[in-house]
């Protein structure tokens, strides 16, 4: 058990996103001791049109995760290219909208700005409910702010609760179908998470348990 995870983190959980659901005039991620200036949605951003819900994270997957042992005789082996990289995939998993991956060389909060612009020009027109943990880069009033102009509203995952975000699972799922494909450099490396990304986020049944269990369908447009 991870001891900074506290007793209750569904219960918590849940009273976040409904809490989120509730739609008011203040900003949902604004707090005490914030700028008071920046808090307002861009002119160009429409979020009239539903509300689009996704599971936010960073991963770094490597070409020779998961590797297989093989058994064999006499003398035959498998040939692996040293393939690494050092960047991270940034990835958001839309159940309701479309999905978004970048690569980054970096998790700092410029960066993870650019994949929320990213996952707003993907989804026009609506309200998204965006599920992060609390990455720094996440909680920090720069990330929040960029998020409240762009009409995403965040909700964040109690302390050391990896567990309840349906994402972690699209990221093992991802390595484990990578697994015995082989690259021959970093880029078609990016590339394959990219189109594999794509495919396995077309699966809305990592997150079924999800929503049936902190969604309130009646509130929820």
């Amino acid at each position: 058990k991870r001891p900074w995870r506290p007793e209750n983190p569904e219960e918590i959980l849940e009273e976040r996103v409904d809490d989120a659901l509730d739609e008011d005039d203040q900003p949902h991620n604004k707090r005490k001791g914030d700028d008071e200036e920046g808090w307002i949605v861009d002119d160009d951003i429409c979020t009239d049109g539903g509300t689009v819900l996704g599971f936010f994270d960073a991963s770094q997957p490597q070409p020779y995760d998961n590797s297989r042992r093989v058994w064999y005789v006499d003398d035959p082996h498998v040939e692996r290219p040293l393939v690494k990289t050092e960047d991270s995939a940034v990835g958001f998993y839309a159940v309701n909208g479309n999905s978004v991956v970048q690569w980054k060389e970096t998790e700092e909060k410029e960066r993870i700005c650019e994949v929320l612009e990213a996952v707003r020009e993907q989804n026009p027109g609506k309200r998204i409910l965006l599920v992060l943990d609390k990455h720094g880069s996440h909680i920090c009033e720069y990330t929040r702010k960029r998020a409240h102009q762009l009409g995403i509203d965040l909700v964040f995952l109690p302390s050391g609760s990896p567990h309840l975000n349906p994402i972690e699972q699209v990221w093992k799922y991802l390595k484990w179908t990578m697994a015995p494909i082989i690259v021959e450099n970093e880029d078609e490396f990016h590339e394959l998470v990219k189109d594999v990304f794509d495919q396995v986020t077309q699966r809305v049944s990592f997150a079924k348990s999800w929503c049936e269990k902190f969604l309130d369908f009646q509130k929820f447009p």
